[in-house]
């Protein structure tokens, strides 16, 4: 392990021990003996406390000190606490599944991952990230682990559209290409077609659906 990596977990170990500092919203960096502190502290005083615990390790040449003072009624935006909240979010939200789901945030910008069986449960879990202060994006990338059987598309077309009046599944073609649903055919009216891709949408395992269904 070279000398930087051993001062950094010797100055992270510091900050911790220091009990007027709050080490979690600290970041350490360190380059050949200079050490850079990044993120947030409470107050002045705080700011201080932790440049004087740094000085105090052995090994430390200089101190770049990026350190803003953010103060408790002010929004929470670094990446641990976004985090959290959406983490809290997640378990409040019975649409989304528990434990399948990962949330990655840096920067402000969020990454999910992992399995939902549904499409509606990755599509909420994008929309609740989103909402959180102090986001600035969200990725997602979680799998949805079912496979989709035609049949069953089929089943859920033809279902929404005995729930309205005049409507033929009939007409309505279905393609199956892994998770991907590609509709095509001919209705009369939008609002058949629109029926025809959320049913598509509803069948578990699909996260894409290509609709080609002509309007005449």
């Amino acid at each position: 392990m070279d000398k930087d990596r051993v001062l950094q977990r010797k100055v992270m170990a510091e900050l911790e021990w220091e009990p007027s500092v709050e080490s979690a919203d600290i970041g350490v960096a360190v380059v050949d003996g200079v050490v850079t502190l990044s993120g947030y502290v409470k107050s002045y005083a705080e700011k201080l406390a932790a440049e004087k615990a740094v000085r105090r390790v052995a090994g430390v040449d200089a101190i770049a000190e990026e350190l803003k003072v953010r103060f408790p009624s002010a929004p929470k935006t670094a990446d641990h606490e976004i985090a959290k909240r959406i983490l809290d979010m997640f378990a409040w939200n019975s649409l989304i599944p528990q434990d399948t789901i990962q949330v990655k945030v840096e920067h402000g910008w969020v990454t999910l991952t992992g399995e939902a069986k549904w499409h509606y449960q990755s599509k909420e879990a994008t929309r609740v990230a989103s909402q959180i202060s102090g986001v600035t994006g969200v990725s997602n990338t979680i799998k949805i682990e079912n496979r989709v059987n035609v049949g069953d598309v089929r089943k859920r077309i033809e279902d929404a559209f005995e729930r309205q009046a005049d409507l033929d599944a009939r007409s309505v073609s279905i393609a199956v290409d892994g998770n991907r649903v590609t509709l095509g055919g001919h209705v009369s009216a939008w609002y058949e077609r629109q029926a025809a891709e959320r049913a598509a949408w509803g069948a578990p395992g699909v996260n894409q659906v290509i609709d080609h269904i002509a309007v005449s």
